[in-house]
């Protein structure tokens, strides 16, 4: 792929030795350029899934850079999120199937560029996420088989021999430590493809080169990753108009584009009825709104209560989430009934029982329909929405102040959250939200909903507010019994 006039030795008998070790394998490292397309068939199961698990880990980079994450938080959140939705073992891990996780790891990657290369701003994203997963897993990859795959391309620098490396000793050393310079390795690269390093003061640099550590080595291979997919987006959306005749993956593709605004969660099936062991029944919802609830919830169960009605879209969205949080039919129609008091029963059970009934598939084709995600909520018309993304910004910091000040959200806590708003990081200022109103609970910044994940599913922000409320209550009744 890259052309340089003077090829070493070393290059060319470490890629003979590399041809000759992984003759044969598909996937001989664990990091990849993704320089070839997959080229096999595969399913849409298997194509759509790939992409989501992927997206899943991109998405919650992008949420760290949100959240002014240190680097080293990001990698250890990106680490755990990797280990739970893509797995990626290195060459010498035992009892793993690694050729299996790679292709999964390969088919997602470019699953993702149909999806994410056709806007410039898409392609940013898109490039930015990528290349801090590369970086991630960079820098925790064996250094053994770092090196093998480093050998394994051409990444056009040119070893810096002894002679030049006397010459310009004092221009070096006044870029390192002095005692670890005669130890050091250089290479030279032209000053373009460090810009990074360059905008630091890190390289000594001369006559357009620069000349770079090897402890600083990285930076080529990262510049040259982000280069490399850069183009290879911009090849790739040139391709697009030719998958318009192909509706199997058109919704796919369009719904994996939005995966960087709300995030991506799983159906959430199992709520906190099925964890404790604990229904939900209609007289402790209002209880559970005011102190569980995520503002999406919140607002549509003020709503109801102020005006005793909801809009067809809002009795979906809020009875789906209720159902999940643990709400059994006969408990949501005691639920509904009441909140609709301004109405008969006769016309209660023509209008709203079927419906009801229905969302729990019990009624029509009986399917058990999953509540709402973030994603599905802030791509919706906006009514209910998402009030972190409808919400004018006087309506929402108001809301945030008399729906969250009572649980310990202050006014000098709005500011960060209307700033992560005003970014369009929408998930991400609910997560802040949780975190600043369970502090009292041991929840920091950072922490998310656990683990450091994003809030991505109103659900998994109740059901895990409702879980840590529990422990709090098991923690003082022991305390008392001691």
């Amino acid at each position: 792929m890259f052309k340089i006039e003077e090829r070493s030795s070393a290059f060319e008998d470490n890629l003979k030795i590399q041809v000759e070790l992984h003759k044969g394998v598909n996937y001989p490292h664990r990091l990849n350029f993704y320089d070839k397309p997959p080229l096999y068939d595969v399913s849409i199961e298997e194509f759509e899934t790939s992409a989501l698990n992927r997206l899943r880990i991109l998405a919650e980079i992008e949420s760290s850079a949100a959240r002014n994450r240190s680097w080293e938080e990001t990698k250890t959140v990106t680490s755990t999120q990797c280990e739970k939705y893509l797995p990626l073992k290195s060459s010498s891990a035992t009892g793993t199937e690694k050729e299996a996780q790679r292709r999964t790891d390969h088919l997602g990657h470019f699953v993702l560029r149909l999806a994410f290369c056709r806007s410039a701003d898409l392609r940013r994203r898109f490039v930015k996420a990528e290349t801090t997963l590369f970086k991630v897993r960079y820098e925790t990859d064996d250094s053994r088989e770092r090196e093998l795959f480093l050998g394994s391309r051409d990444f056009d620098w040119v070893a810096v021999d002894k002679v030049e490396k006397e010459k310009y000793r004092q221009e070096l050393m006044s870029y390192g430590r002095a005692d670890a310079f005669e130890a050091e390795k250089y290479y030279k690269v032209r000053w373009t493809r460090v810009p990074d390093l360059i905008d630091k003061r890190q390289v000594f640099l001369k006559g357009g080169w620069a000349y770079v550590p090897s402890k600083k080595q990285s930076s080529i291979v990262y510049q040259e990753f982000e280069t490399h997919l850069e183009r290879d987006l911009v090849a790739t959306s040139r391709y697009m108009p030719r998958l318009d005749e192909d509706t199997r993956l058109g919704g796919i593709l369009d719904n994996l584009s939005q995966g960087f605004l709300g995030g991506v969660s799983s159906e959430w099936s199992a709520g906190p009825a099925d964890a404790n062991g604990e229904s939900i029944r209609a007289e402790m919802v209002d209880d559970l709104a005011a102190k569980h609830f995520p503002m999406c919830m919140r607002n549509s169960h003020q709503r109801l209560r102020a005006d005793h009605r909801l809009n067809h879209f809002g009795r979906l969205q809020y009875g789906l989430f209720l159902k999940v949080l643990g709400l059994s039919v006969e408990e949501a129609i005691v639920f509904w009934r009441k909140s609709f008091d301004r109405i008969n029963d006769d016309t209660f059970n023509k209008m709203y029982k079927y419906n009801i009934r229905h969302s729990f598939g019990l009624e029509g084709k009986r399917a058990n329909y999953p509540a709402k995600n973030c994603q599905q909520i802030l791509t919706s018309g906006g009514d209910p929405g998402c009030p972190y993304r409808h919400f004018s910004p006087e309506n929402l910091q108001s809301a945030l102040l008399s729906t969250y000040g009572p649980l310990g959200l202050t006014s000098s806590d709005v500011p960060e959250v209307m700033a992560t708003v005003r970014n369009g990081h929408f998930h991400v200022a609910c997560t802040r939200v949780f975190e600043m109103t369970h502090s009292s609970s041991g929840v920091k910044k950072g922490d998310g909903v656990g683990g450091g994940e994003s809030v991505t599913h109103p659900n998994q922000y109740a059901a895990k507010s409702m879980e840590l409320a529990k422990a709090q209550e098991e923690k003082a009744s022991q305390m008392v019994v001691a």
